[in-house]
């Protein structure tokens, strides 16, 4: 698989230099979904820029997703027309965005599409994120058919988790690549 056809989609506030989906891209030349505004992130207009970058690819996609990332997928998935044009999702730490602090914030974000995606995916899920309640994780990654893993003890699963290049998560990644 070509590195151009696996996409990155960060969360809200992007992802710094020091995120494990940073450290991929500049090691693995996978490309970033860049967003209009990271700061005020409105539904819609992710969904629209995740389509054109998932038509730009020259064969099926791979996403990697992580926290409202893994929201944005499901909100796709569940309008595109396009869905057949994406292989497989990683998708790490969603963030609940029906919390009523994020809700709050970000409120184009709600309801949480609970649709099936139509292609694979592996939901990795930490029992202390600040984010996301591990059950509801679990939830999610019923609603949607995805492959649930425990990832234990491990915050948002991102620069402050202290997983560096995050290799274990690479794993999986490329697992999902192969199939």
């Amino acid at each position: 698989m070509k590195p151009r056809n696996v996409l990155v989609l960060p969360g809200w506030e992007n992802s710094g230099p020091r995120h494990w989906q940073s450290l991929w891209e500049q090691r693995h030349g996978y490309r970033r979904v860049e967003q209009h505004d990271w700061l005020k992130p409105l539904r819609g207009d992710w969904v629209a820029r995740l389509e054109d970058m998932v038509l730009d690819c020259d064969e099926p996609a791979v996403l990697v997703a992580h926290s409202l990332g893994c929201i944005l997928v499901a909100a796709w998935a569940a309008h595109s027309r396009h869905t057949h044009h994406v292989k497989a999702a990683l998708l790490v730490a969603p963030g609940d965005v029906e919390q009523p602090a994020i809700r709050d914030q970000i409120p184009t974000w709600s309801p949480i599409a609970l649709q099936r995606l139509p292609f694979a995916s592996v939901l990795l899920a930490s029992r202390n994120d600040p984010y996301c309640a591990f059950d509801r994780a679990r939830g999610f990654a019923q609603a949607w058919g995805a492959q649930f893993m425990d990832y234990g003890d491990c915050g948002h699963i991102n620069a402050d988790s202290g997983l560096a290049s995050w290799p274990e998560g690479h794993v999986l990644l490329q697992d999902l690549m192969k199939d």
